[in-house]
């Protein structure tokens, strides 16, 4: 019989590695799905600003609603522009926090 036993070595190892890529693979799930919806933030923000220019008010939170479920929209005027800023907080699923997003887009009132 040999001093030591190697039996089930495997076994161990993976029980210790398995939960730290189960972790990683979550963050990295998160990570993509923050960044997915980044951009579908910035793409809402500049669809509605346009939409606020042309004097397309009421529509604003049908567009909103469809591109973005959940996002809120502030509109200003600066000089000629109506800027918009969609504000959104994406869920980490499996991490147990939030991620504030916003982006801001403007666009030339109609008829400028």
């Amino acid at each position: 019989m040999p001093l030591r036993d190697d039996d089930g070595g495997a076994t161990v190892e993976l029980a210790l590695v398995l939960p730290v890529v189960a972790v990683l693979l979550g963050i990295a799930t998160s990570g993509a799905a923050a960044a997915t919806a980044a951009v579908r933030v910035a793409d809402a923000a500049s669809v509605v600003a346009r939409q606020q220019a042309r004097g397309d008010g009421d529509a604003v939170g049908g567009t909103l609603a469809a591109l973005v479920p959940g996002a809120r929209a502030e509109a200003t005027d600066v000089g000629d522009l109506v800027c918009v800023t969609v504000r959104h907080d994406v869920r980490l699923v499996g991490l147990g926090g939030t991620v504030p997003l916003s982006s801001r887009s403007c666009a030339p009132r109609a008829g400028r």
